[in-house]
């Protein structure tokens, strides 16, 4: 990012949740208190850098407006291609159950996408699950991968 090989925008957590949750139900732009007389809403963060650290890219303006005296901003929602997720069990008919924080926006990025692919350690057959225990239903899913249980390789201790 800060070499300019990268373009960032950067969006408030519950604000990205939003979007997301918007994108996937089919409403184009909402408004928040977030960010509201911040460059988020002013305009002017870095999204891209020249190689010499200059701002290529910043931010544009976004609409704010008053609702009963307190000043909103207008955010666009996100959609995408492809949405993948990760979930800890689903069945056949691509009905997941997601393990603690990934329910936190898994399911939100799987409504936005146009395609979803679904990585699974656990696959069951449809049917076994209770149906109060689904936290995304199969409509949403399009693509299903059992992978098994996961271990991260990818960490490691780097402190004695």
């Amino acid at each position: 990012y800060l070499s300019g090989e990268l373009e960032v925008e950067l969006t408030p957590q519950g604000t990205l949740a939003e979007k997301l949750r918007a994108g996937g139900t089919g409403i184009p732009a909402f408004f928040t208190a977030a960010g509201v007389g911040t460059p988020v809403s002013d305009g002017g963060l870095p999204w891209r850098y020249r190689s010499d650290g200059s701002v290529a890219i910043a931010s544009p303006a976004k609409e704010v407006r008053t609702f009963h005296g307190r000043r909103f901003v207008l955010e666009e929602s996100i959609t995408a291609d492809y949405a993948l997720v990760h979930a800890l069990i689903g069945d056949t008919d691509g009905n997941l159950v997601f393990n603690k924080a990934a329910r936190n926006f898994n399911p939100l990025a799987a409504m936005a996408g146009t395609v979803c692919i679904a990585q699974v350690e656990t696959l069951v057959p449809a049917g076994s699950l209770d149906p109060a225990q689904v936290h995304l239903p199969g409509v949403f899913v399009d693509r299903i991968v059992h992978t098994g249980p996961q271990t991260k390789l990818i960490e490691r201790r780097t402190v004695s």
